[in-house]
């Protein structure tokens, strides 16, 4: 009910990892990077302002389409529910990280191009489902 929902736009830091939680639930992870950029008007050059980094998980079909798709490096602009999952280290220090569970990952094409390859249709009409079908190859240009 109280779901806080946003989207970012940034660069993928790591390379996506498949996972599982206690529960036996598999999900992908990785972290992203968003740095505020703005131009200096008195110069006309642009600077790098503050950073935001924050990890992004996804499940079911989403995962098959950035195990396909997104590597670390690649522009991204990613949707979904923010939260903020607070956990202990190993030397017993509390920590805090943002995660951003995802509904919808896509390039950011202000900066790269991409092929898009669509799911073949089913007979019903529906999409097949990309976790059961071939993986087609990966292609974004930045």
């Amino acid at each position: 009910m109280y779901e806080t929902h946003g989207t970012v736009v940034g660069t993928v830091i790591t390379s996506p990892v498949t996972r599982s939680n206690a529960a036996g639930d598999e999900f992908l992870s990785f972290r992203m990077a968003s740095t505020v950029r703005r131009r200096d008007h008195a110069t006309g050059e642009w600077r790098d302002g503050s950073t935001l980094y924050l990890t992004v998980t996804c499940r079911r079909r989403l995962m098959a389409g950035v195990v396909a798709s997104i590597t670390k490096g690649d522009p991204v602009l990613v949707t979904g529910e923010l939260r903020t999952t607070e956990y202990t280290t190993r030397d017993g220090i509390a920590r805090s990280d943002l995660e951003l569970s995802a509904t919808a990952i896509g390039p950011d094409l202000a900066r790269c191009t991409v092929v898009l390859e669509r799911a073949p249709r089913t007979t019903d009409g529906g999409v097949g489902n990309p976790a059961t079908e071939e993986v087609a190859t990966r292609s974004l240009v930045a």
